[in-house]
């Protein structure tokens, strides 16, 4: 048998480096440090993806929350879960892949984690190589092939003509999904025999330097083989008796994880995955790597599936070469490990789903999809959707029936025009500026979904180097919105790809329609803010919706302030008597809230009193209070904001303009 056809075979027995020469350890670090960021673009890679196919579906939804009723009877474009066991192939399609979704999110963290306890900072904005240096995902297009450091679609037997690029749930984007997660024994399998040689390399890389990054890596041609080589390098054995792990690994860096699934605060009670471990906490080399070892198993268990085989070998081989400590069970074939999987009563807890009149309604629809879904590899999940493909209906197919926007579209039985609030666009100002925006620009609404990415990403790369920034857990929720907008207003997959416009740094940038502190006259809506949602938004001046947050500033989320940053994000009760920053008039980077452009059908879900700072004329002091109280537009409050700042610097604001299309479109932010 040829060294080429059993390139990618899983061994029977783990077959250690060791006694490597010391002189190539820079190299070695550096092969492990573009492993790491290389397994971190790899997970990112997917959810932009995995969100414009969800996003794709139509529907619509509620938004609702505690204690708030003033969107009863009101729905918006977009799906979300659903719990019950009888759904809609689209509920049923959406709540697969949202659980899978999710899931990434886990391995984006696990990948970033296991990175960074290495003492690299994994890097998620300006710089990966999956986008270029103003936030435009090129990995994407529509003659792209490459599925990021895994495989070349054009080197497979049954994906050769399927593109790596955003677009709706079809039978390509399934066969694209599942080529993401193929389990490592399929993925070889459907690799054409003469394009072997190209896949599955051996650890040492051939030719990698320490001067070599994540750009130099070689195919893997599945996820798996991908981790499995990073086990192997950790695992080297120099001459002087330690393996890679010992030197890389310090107990100092430990800190610089994040946990955003199993931090436990008032409004997250319970860990999401009790059983798993979701970064390394051992200080001693040993008990870590088992630690590093679980996590690595735990994405791949969740993913793809079938390497275990690969994880036990490695586990077993550093068992015996530090200690007998610390039995394992195997993995079984396909569904995965009650240990990877995440626990139904706390996703409950931690998820509780609201009726529309803001009550509890005893059940979680997001946590219903996902412990039902995680129970099986995303492969499995996948390969699920092939049969509900010839019965979904996806935006693109609504618009081609002739559909166009009705008010009717856009309420439900609950409705009643007499109760409603008279401070938001009604169902059919929204439904008319739905239809107007179909002749808008899709390159300035497709910046909205990629400013909404980039938002994320940016804080991602700050929250893994400082402690003190908040995962930015509402800038997930954000980019969802803003990719199913999209979608409902031209029933196409945005172009992210082209990046965002550069920022000038003595230019103040403003939050929303005619809140511009330098040009009043102008009525636009700044491209280079879109959506700076909370903790992002890198300057003064651009803090925008209802979640108001404290004087304080930082990335910590909730409907109010949250007085500790290790809370989860997405928690906290509101604080009495404290003051927060008005939207539009943040004093500085990072303080404010989010949302930008601001929805006119935002409002404030609390009482409370903002403290106006004058962001234009630069004064130290406060210029003075304003209260808001329970259904109060934002739009509004941002307006006497901008307003009394205004005249404070001898400025005319002028008067308030009409509402445009796009913030009447736009749904409020949860």
């Amino acid at each position: 048998m040829s060294e080429t056809s059993l390139k990618g075979i899983i061994p029977e027995e783990f077959a250690p480096i060791t006694d490597r020469d010391l002189s190539n350890l820079d190299a070695d670090i550096a092969a492990v440090a573009a492993l790491g960021q290389g397994a971190t673009n790899v997970e990112m890679f997917t959810i932009p993806i995995y969100m414009c196919a969800i996003s794709s579906l139509q529907g619509t939804h509620e938004i609702n929350s505690k204690d708030t009723d003033y969107y009863k009877g009101r729905v918006w474009p977009g799906m979300s879960t659903t719990p019950g066991a009888i759904l809609t192939p689209n509920q049923q399609a959406y709540n697969d892949i949202f659980s899978v979704f999710i899931q990434e999110m886990l391995h984006l963290q696990l990948a970033a984690n296991l990175t960074a306890v290495l003492g690299v900072t994994p890097k998620f904005f300006n710089g990966t190589t999956l986008e270029n240096l103003e936030g435009g995902w090129e990995c994407y297009g529509p003659s792209n092939t490459v599925i990021p450091h895994v495989i070349d679609l054009q080197d497979t037997k049954n994906a050769t003509s399927v593109k790596v690029n955003l677009d709706e749930l079809n039978n390509d984007q399934v066969t694209l999904f599942m080529a993401i997660e193929q389990p490592h024994d399929l993925a070889r399998q459907n690799i054409k025999p003469d394009k072997l040689d190209k896949y599955f390399p051996a650890v040492p890389f051939a030719g990698w330097t320490k001067n070599s990054t994540e750009a130099d890596l070689p195919l893997f041609g599945s996820i798996g083989w991908m981790y499995n080589s990073l086990l192997k390098y950790l695992t080297i054995e120099y001459t002087d008796g330690e393996i890679l792990w010992q030197k890389m690994f310090d107990p100092a860096n430990i800190s610089k994880q994040r946990d955003l699934f199993n931090v436990c605060s008032p409004s997250h009670p319970k860990a999401e995955y009790p059983l798993m471990f979701a970064e390394i906490k051992s200080k001693d080399a040993f008990w870590a790597l088992l630690e590093a070892i679980d996590i690595v198993e735990g994405i791949i268990d969740q993913g793809e599936g079938g390497v275990g085989n690969l994880i036990h070998l490695v586990r077993n081989h550093i068992k015996e070469h530090f200690s007998d400590k610390l039995a394992k069970a195997a993995s079984n074939a396909n569904d995965v490990q009650i240990v990877f999987q995440p626990d139904a009563a706390a996703l409950q807890a931690d998820y509780p789903s609201y009726n529309a009149s803001g009550q509890a309604t005893g059940d979680s629809a997001d946590g219903d999809a996902r412990s039902k879904g995680d129970k099986v590899t995303h492969w499995e999940r996948f390969d699920k959707l092939n049969s509900l493909l010839p019965n979904l209906t996806t935006w693109s197919q609504w618009f081609a029936a002739g559909n166009t926007w009705k008010a009717s579209d856009l309420t439900n039985s609950d409705y009643d025009p007499t109760t409603a609030p008279q401070n938001i666009p009604s169902p059919q100002d929204v439904a008319s500026a739905l239809n107007d925006l179909t002749t808008s620009s899709k390159s300035e609404l497709s910046q909205v979904v990629t400013g909404a990415i980039a938002g994320i990403n940016s804080v991602l790369t700050q929250s893994w180097g400082d402690a003190k920034v908040d995962f930015p857990y509402p800038s997930m929720a954000g980019s969802g919105d803003r990719m199913s907008f999209y979608w409902a207003v031209f029933g196409e997959a945005p172009d992210i790809s082209k990046g965002l416009p550069k920022l000038h740094p003595k230019k103040l940038y403003h939050a929303c329609q005619s809140l511009n502190y330098t040009e009043p006259d102008d009525p636009s809506i700044d491209l280079g803010v879109y959506h700076t949602c909370r903790g992002s938004n890198s300057c003064k001046a651009q803090g925008g919706c209802g979640f108001a947050q404290s004087t304080g500033g930082g990335g910590g989320c909730g409907s109010m302030r949250t007085t500790n940053a290790k809370l989860h994000a997405g928690c906290g009760n509101p604080i009495k008597n404290d003051k927060y920053t008005a939207p539009n008039d943040n004093k500085c980077g990072s303080f404010g809230g989010c949302a930008v452009p601001i929805s006119a059908s935002q409002l404030y879900p609390e009482n409370g009193t903002m403290e106006l700072d004058d962001v234009l004329g630069g004064a130290t002091q406060p210029l003075a209070d304003i209260q808001f109280k329970v259904g109060d537009s934002v739009y509004d409050t941002a307006w006497t904001a901008y307003s009394t700042v205004m005249k404070a610097n001898k400025k005319d604001p002028g008067k308030p303009p009409s509402t445009n299309a796009l913030r009447t479109a736009l749904p409020p932010s949860t």
